[in-house]
């Protein structure tokens, strides 16, 4: 998932990366000489980038990455603004960022290679599923600053314990990525030379699934936990009943019964980036 063989994009501008393979939309955060932090270059590339991920037609599902030692080291320090606060040369705010990634249809898919403190976690934990590098370190350094994690804990506080929740954001202590992956804010934790091969794994489990079904199930972890009961069930039974009656359902039970892959199965080159099992520099 490096970028090795990608093409590049017009679009995000040079703080982040973008390109296809295999099916794969690589966004990468690329200023590490800042540390990735949420400027307001990095924001705006970063909404431009997803946004142009979620409608390639070539990109079956995305992976958020970084270049350097941090991931992203939060708010713009330089920038004494809330990140809520939209200035008059943004095009994209942190909650619309976190928004997008939630609402993609697409899986979102974080290759953790480096430090996350402060909205870098909210951007780690927006992802539906991550792979951290055991090396990287995660904070809510806020308390730090005489700030408080307010608007990350939208994406962060539904995949904490209270009790997680209370010592992470009143410490600001930063946590390994082992304790991160025990807590939830990311999937799992890998040592650095396995994360490749570890995101390359579950980007192919997630491309055997059925395009439609994949975004049907992110809304059902959306939506089913704040519905009644009753509501729930009525959502649920009519969008399985439409689930049940689509093209893609008819091609995957014929594909079973064939015993063949459904045709929206990616069969990319030996090695390429983005393959499942392949791995990249």
């Amino acid at each position: 998932m490096s970028g090795a063989g990608h093409r590049p994009g017009p679009g995000p501008g040079p703080a982040v990366g973008y390109g296809v393979a295999g099916g794969v939309a690589t966004v990468r955060l690329d200023r590490p000489a800042n540390r990735n932090v949420l400027s307001l270059e990095l924001v705006n590339g970063l909404g431009d980038a997803l946004t142009r991920a979620v409608g390639d037609p070539a990109a079956r599902v995305i992976v958020l990455t970084n270049s350097g030692p941090a991931f992203c080291a939060g708010a713009d320090l330089k920038r004494s603004a809330s990140p809520a606060a939209t200035p008059p040369a943004a095009r994209w705010s942190l909650p619309q960022i976190l928004s997008l990634m939630m609402d993609s249809p697409k899986p979102v898919v974080g290759r953790i290679a480096g430090h996350a403190m402060g909205g870098g976690v909210g951007l780690a934990a927006a992802c539906d599923l991550s792979v951290a590098s055991s090396e990287a370190l995660f904070g809510f350094t806020e308390v730090r600053r005489g700030v408080a994690p307010a608007i990350i804990s939208v994406v962060c506080l539904p995949k904490l314990r209270r009790g997680d929740a209370l010592e992470l954001f009143l410490t600001g202590r930063r946590i390994t990525a082992a304790r991160a992956a025990e807590v939830g804010l990311v999937t799992t934790a890998v040592p650095p030379e396995r994360l490749d091969a570890a995101v390359a794994s579950l980007v192919g489990e997630l491309s055997a699934g059925g395009p439609k079904a994949l975004a049907a199930a992110k809304r059902l972890v959306a939506r089913v936990p704040s519905m009644p009961r009753d509501e729930a069930f009525t959502w649920t039974t009519e969008l399985s009943a439409t689930l049940f009656a689509s093209e893609e359902a008819t091609q995957a039970m014929a594909a079973f019964r064939d015993k063949v892959d459904p045709p929206w199965v990616p069969s990319p080159a030996p090695g390429e980036a983005g393959a499942p099992g392949a791995e990249a520099g």
